[in-house]
């Protein structure tokens, strides 16, 4: 391969074009950082992604004119400026994303990525960020990648023949790695609970987070798991070291840990590398529902902002302020409750850092309901677990307040009171 400085790299990407940025912890920040010092001279250029690691320096109101952000995923380095003129947010499940890209109707000029450099065929990896930028690479008109040594060469769908590559930089940067920090007595509390309802032989789907890391603790004593997740982090390591995820008994790719995307220590990524029981594959086969459902005690573990007396889930905004995403949680909550003796779990924290409690009578005006009351089954806090799978409205209302924090527990009854009226 023939190299270039980032400079002259994106150089060829020109005013009135659609960027797409690699996401996750693949986001090439060097990249992202030449394409934002050509702000002067460039001008309405879409950049398009999902979750992006890193400084997000063209989201800045003051190169809106040279920059304006159509997001699928809002991240904490953009949600200052959501809604703003020239930061927008696509609602869509994660696993249409690929479709949608790949149907035309989104078209891509040019896509920026991250990858290993190419083996002895001529193939490069995505390495830890498969998810949507397959499709985006497939359909790109244009390829701006930054070759690193130290993005793991993952296996799976995550290649890229260097030939389609339109300029390339070779950097030894350092991959963003994301600390698991330390667990807190609610999340350890919650973990507990939302453990004692995996099963042996279940397929796991999990994210990154306290809660998350907190239910893989309690997991040391179970046997047979599998991994068929969208994301996944440090947390499954032990496991995997103990035998305990071993994916015997799953149906689709057993054996394979299946995901999308990972984020974490350099530990996670050395794993990942060249590992053949990693299969990192598209977002659109990995949350398919259809796929999903096919491996039996499907158990899906995703998390939420707030969730109302019926059932409603919001997870993706606080009122009308866009938040994250819709992400995968639906594809994954659906996939569950299809799977045989599969269990749909949402699991929070009863109340805010400040207090406020997250189960609510009415989800906050505005709120986006990204799990419905019809969809939703287990709902895990500090308190225990409350199924509202079957059950009408009243009867949900009272599980929910029967997990919700003491201090709040007098005031929902209330508004249950006033709410459902004779039938409370």
């Amino acid at each position: 391969m023939k190299f270039i400085t980032a400079e002259e790299a994106v150089a060829f990407i020109q005013n009135n074009e659609r960027v797409f940025i690699h996401g996750g912890a693949a986001t090439p920040q060097r990249l992202v950082n030449a394409l934002t010092n050509r702000h002067e001279e460039l001008a309405n250029v879409e950049i398009t992604h999902l979750h992006t690691e890193g400084d997000a320096p063209y989201a800045n109101p003051l190169y809106a004119k040279a920059f304006r952000v159509n997001a699928f995923f809002i991240a904490k380095n953009v949600r200052p400026h959501v809604n703003e003129t020239n930061v927008q947010y696509i609602p869509m499940f994660l696993s249409e994303i690929p479709l949608f890209i790949r149907s035309k109707k989104f078209p891509i000029d040019t896509a920026i990525i991250q990858v290993s450099p190419p083996d002895v065929h001529g193939y490069c990896s995505l390495g830890i960020s498969v998810d949507i930028a397959k499709a985006a690479c497939e359909v790109a008109g244009k390829i701006v990648a930054l070759v690193n040594p130290n993005m793991p060469r993952s296996l799976g769908d995550s290649f890229i023949h260097h030939s389609r590559i339109t300029a390339a930089v070779y950097a030894e940067d350092a991959i963003h790695e994301c600390g698991s920090g330390a667990m807190s007595e609610t999340e350890m509390a919650i973990g507990k609970h939302v453990s004692a309802l995996v099963e042996d032989g279940a397929t796991l789907q999990m994210g990154i987070g306290g809660i998350p890391n907190a239910v893989l603790k309690f997991l040391t004593h179970h046997k047979n798991l599998g991994v068929h997740t969208e994301m996944f982090s440090d947390g499954i390591l032990p496991l995997v070291k103990s035998g305990v995820i071993n994916g015997s008994l799953k149906t689709k790719h057993p054996g394979k840990i299946v995901s999308s995307f990972a984020m974490g220590s350099r530990a996670l990524y050395d794993f990942i590398h060249d590992n053949a029981q990693v299969a990192m594959l598209d977002v659109a086969y990995v949350n398919d529902t259809s796929v999903i459902r096919k491996n039996n005690k499907v158990t899906a573990i995703n998390s939420a902002i707030e969730i109302d007396l019926t059932g409603q889930v919001c997870a993706d905004s606080i009122g009308t302020e866009i938040f994250s995403g819709v992400g995968g949680q639906m594809d994954f909550i659906r996939g569950a409750a299809l799977s045989e003796g599969g269990k749909p779990i949402i699991a929070l924290g009863s109340q805010t850092a400040k207090g406020v409690s997250k189960i609510v009578p009415m989800l906050k005006s505005g709120a986006g309901v990204v799990t419905t009351r019809a969809h939703v089954h287990y709902v895990v806090t500090e308190f225990g677990t409350a199924d509202l799978y079957g059950k009408n409205i009243t009867q949900r209302a009272q599980a929910l307040i029967a997990i919700a924090h003491p201090a709040h527990k007098e005031e929902l009854e209330r508004e249950a009171y006033r709410l459902y009226g004779k039938a409370w």
